[in-house]
């Protein structure tokens, strides 16, 4: 059965999951973006993911401009995938839903890998949704203006 495309879709959550397209390619995306691994083999290997399945993934994921290919030395056939400015956005998506799956899928201190700040080594705080006056929000501050004129709540 085909998927029909979303690419028009009034909802910002559906046109974005157009671009994505599944799970795997959200995993190649988290090893791009956030575990700067960029070779064809090593994601294959990591992710345990079949060569083809990669392979399709990794050209919808550079058709939508989220990665791209660069060549690893000049001159040479081998190649890299690396984020676009578009790619490395995700990284706003990617951090809420690793934390997100450590707090629910993992014990305690039993998660084999810590999101830190690069530049300290200390762990990232819980991403939180702010106001544009910098207040935390929580679900139950927010709804979805619809443009059409109705709105929702979110």
């Amino acid at each position: 059965m085909k998927r029909s495309s979303l690419a028009d879709a009034p909802c910002p959550i559906a046109r974005g999951y157009n671009a994505i397209g599944d799970w795997w390619s959200l995993l190649v995306v988290t090893h791009v973006v956030l575990l700067g691994r960029g070779r064809f083999s090593q994601i294959q290997d990591e992710l345990g993911i079949a060569k083809n399945i990669l392979s399709s993934r990794l050209r919808k994921l550079v058709d939508e401009g989220i990665l791209e290919r660069e060549a690893v030395a000049e001159g040479g056939n081998r190649q890299v995938y690396v984020a676009t400015e578009k790619g490395r956005e995700l990284y706003k998506v990617l951090v809420p839903l690793m934390q997100w799956g450590q707090t629910y899928f993992f014990e305690a201190d039993d998660c084999p890998r810590e999101l830190v700040d690069r530049s300290t080594g200390l762990a990232v705080a819980e991403v939180s949704i702010r106001s544009a006056d910098g207040r935390e929000l929580t679900l139950d501050d927010l709804r979805v203006l619809m443009h059409d004129g109705a709105d929702s709540s979110a």
